[in-house]
């Protein structure tokens, strides 16, 4: 199957070639056409495209009341929000970039890229965003303006900084009064090679850096991925993801333009699958965290159902997997089961859906597809403006994450025997640089131009990319035995009770494992069984949930060779989090902090000995502290002690 070519009413991206452009094209063409909705106390409000436009106007002539300009940075933080997408066009409209903040950034985050980058105006949802920048007082003195657009809880502030979104508006307003060209004035001046958007990298290592985005760049990978995978004005989105994330940028704002596909926000994050299924979109995009958790969510549901229902859950989803093994389709299970199930998940709609920003683990992708979503894998990174692969709509492989989109070159450098390498990449719509940071941006594409991922990985027989992990991630145990913590750390992560899995192994005689319990899941189990519990820690630490834990390590190990098995692990006594530094924003293992953070821990993991005692602080984001002790203990996957020595290590490949 060829890509498909670029559908008809798409906006040609080379003749309005900048977002405001495109957005006053589609105000002046389809004015009455939704174009976003936003759910607010339990009612979806509807935005036509001159709705749109008009508020874009009217903040962008507000902004440049308030001195903002070609080159200046706009900072947005929020939940997501049609008022975000409005305030980072308007920037745009007034040459400025726009710099998206994830919405529980801590403060020393926040001033760290403020001070980087200088905004003199921030537009920030409501009070608790707002409060972030009030408590970091003269640790930003860019800032002159904090634009909010909730305005509960703000009566009681005086800061001079502090401007409600309808008094911007109402400036912009007065310029308009003043000129009725005034915006179409300022958007004509917008250029395609204006830079629009600043990027935060994941920062798995470090801080992140800030990938520039121009127009020209931004519109014009937007429209390839368009013909990989199409979308119309016909098309509903649910906007899921955080807006700061390159993907949810591609949708919400860049395939809204282009191809007036509809975006929908929902109300809260918790209730994002209610609003899913009310919304019933025809393309989705949810991390894998998500769709991990949404797999275990199913499973869960199903241990509080009826034995009948249990046995027809079963059955139906034994049926589906056999047929999909197989490059078929169970009749059976798709009536009896898969209907009903994608239809309680808000999936029914479904013409595409796609996963991305980290690998998943093939047994959940394998899950979704037995269920008739059509799923698919897609690869990218931020410097490259997001997804440069994807699986084509009849060529989906569970192990892959498909194959190069059009106008994507994709080579893999310094292969071993087996092909396996560097992924690097190259295409015409590449970033222009890190900002403020040319060093890195020289060390980050190679010598002919190629961006460098640092990942890697290999073209299988039907020419379809497989990306094994980041290349500093591949380790080796002392036994020389060959592995990718991300694949194994996927594979249990597919179990109903795992939420997060750190595998350790690199250096070492053999492979162990961090793992974090997914406690909504597990401390419902544990009431069913009658167990007493009080918290996460409690719960961790009960002999019946270290039984189930090794039951599901178990499973797991048997899928792997010998060499990779994972012969110890500890259940840890608090979940991983982004705000103490051990994730990233976009919930990735920083190994790092884990390895230096956890590192008694670990030293433990690889003694004779069989718990590790804890008396320990937790920090929380309002200041509170908790002291925890507890014992963990070191569960031992061997037949016995000495099967542990690094002589008894059975060898093994990749």
């Amino acid at each position: 199957m060829a890509w498909n070519a670029k559908a008809s009413d798409q906006v040609d991206v080379e003749v309005y070639d900048t977002l405001p452009k495109i957005l006053a094209y589609n105000a002046a063409h389809f004015p009455d056409d939704v174009a976003q909705r936003e759910k607010e106390f339990g009612i979806w409000n509807r935005f036509t495209w001159k709705d749109f436009n008009d508020h874009v106007g009217r903040m962008a002539l507000g902004m440049a009341s308030l001195g903002v300009s070609q080159g200046d940075t706009v900072v947005l933080i929020g939940d997501n929000r049609v008022e975000w997408v409005w305030g980072e066009v308007a920037a745009h409209a007034c040459r400025a970039m726009s710099m998206g903040i994830y919405r529980d950034a801590l403060e020393d985050e926040i001033a760290y890229l403020t001070d980087y980058t200088e905004p003199k105006v921030v537009i920030a949802e409501d009070e608790e965003q707002v409060d972030k920048f009030l408590n970091l007082e003269d640790r930003i003195p860019s800032i002159k303006h904090i634009i909010y657009t909730d305005p509960r809880g703000m009566r009681k502030y005086d800061d001079p900084r502090l401007m409600s979104l309808e008094d911007l508006e109402k400036l912009g307003q007065a310029s308009l009064d003043q000129d009725g060209n005034a915006y179409d004035l300022l958007i004509s001046e917008t250029n395609t090679d204006d830079v629009a958007v600043l990027c935060t990298t994941s920062g798995t290592t470090s801080n992140p850096k800030l990938s520039m985005w121009p127009h020209r760049a931004f519109l014009g990978h937007a429209a390839s991925y368009l013909r990989a995978d199409p979308k119309t004005s016909a098309d509903e989105y649910l906007a899921v993801l955080p807006l700061s994330w390159v993907m949810e940028q591609m949708y919400s704002v860049a395939w809204n333009l282009i191809s007036r596909m509809k975006v929908n926000f929902p109300e809260e994050q918790s209730t994002v699958m209610a609003d899913l299924r009310e919304v019933g979109p025809s393309f989705v995009l949810l991390a894998p965290r998500v769709w991990e958790t949404i797999a275990a969510d199913v499973r869960a549901r199903m241990m509080d159902s009826s034995p009948w229902k249990q046995k027809m859950y079963d059955w139906g989803a034994k049926k589906a997997l056999e047929a999909l093994e197989n490059g078929q389709k169970s009749s059976a299970a798709e009536w009896l089961l898969m209907r009903a199930l994608r239809d309680r998940l808000g999936f029914k709609n479904l013409k595409s859906a796609a996963t991305g920003g980290a690998a998943m683990g093939p047994d959940t992708f394998k899950f979704f597809l037995s269920m008739g979503i059509p799923l698919r894998q897609l690869y990218g990174q931020t410097e490259a403006l997001g997804a440069h692969t994807i699986h084509k709509a009849d060529d989906v492989n569970h192990e892959t994450v498909g194959s190069p989109m059009p106008g994507v070159e994709l080579r893999i450098d310094n292969p071993d025997k087996e092909g396996l390498g560097e992924i690097v990449v190259n295409h015409d719509n590449m970033m222009r640089g890190y900002y403020k940071n040319e060093a890195a941006s020289k060390e980050t594409f190679g010598d002919d131009g190629w961006f460098l991922t640092g990942d890697a990985g290999y073209f299988n027989d039907d020419g379809h990319l497989v990306v094994i992990d980041r290349i500093k991630d591949l380790a080796s145990t002392t036994s020389g035995v060959k592995f990718s913590p991300q694949y194994i750390e996927n594979k249990l992560k597919f179990s109903t009770y795992v939420a997060e899995a750190v595998i350790l192994g690199a250096d070492k005689p053999y492979l162990t494992a961090i793992i974090c319990i997914r406690y909504p899941i597990v401390s419902k189990w544990a009431e069913k069984r009658r167990l007493r519990f009080t918290t996460y820690t409690d719960l961790s630490a009960q002999p019946a949930v270290y039984e189930q834990l090794r039951k599901e390590v178990e499973i797991v190990n048997a899928t792997l060779p010998p060499a990779q098995q994972i012969k110890k692990f500890l259940l840890l006594y608090k979940e991983l989090d982004a705000d103490d530094g051990e994730l990233t924003r976009t919930r990735k293992v920083r190994r790092g902090v884990i390895a230096d953070k956890y590192g008694d821990i670990i030293d433990r993991l690889y003694s004779d000995d069989d718990h590790v005692d804890i008396d320990t602080v937790i920090h929380f984001q309002d200041g509170s502290k908790q002291r925890i002790v507890t014992t963990l203990n070191i569960e031992n996957l061997g037949s016995d002690g000495s099967s542990l020595r690094p002589e008894k290590q059975q060898a093994g490949g990749r």
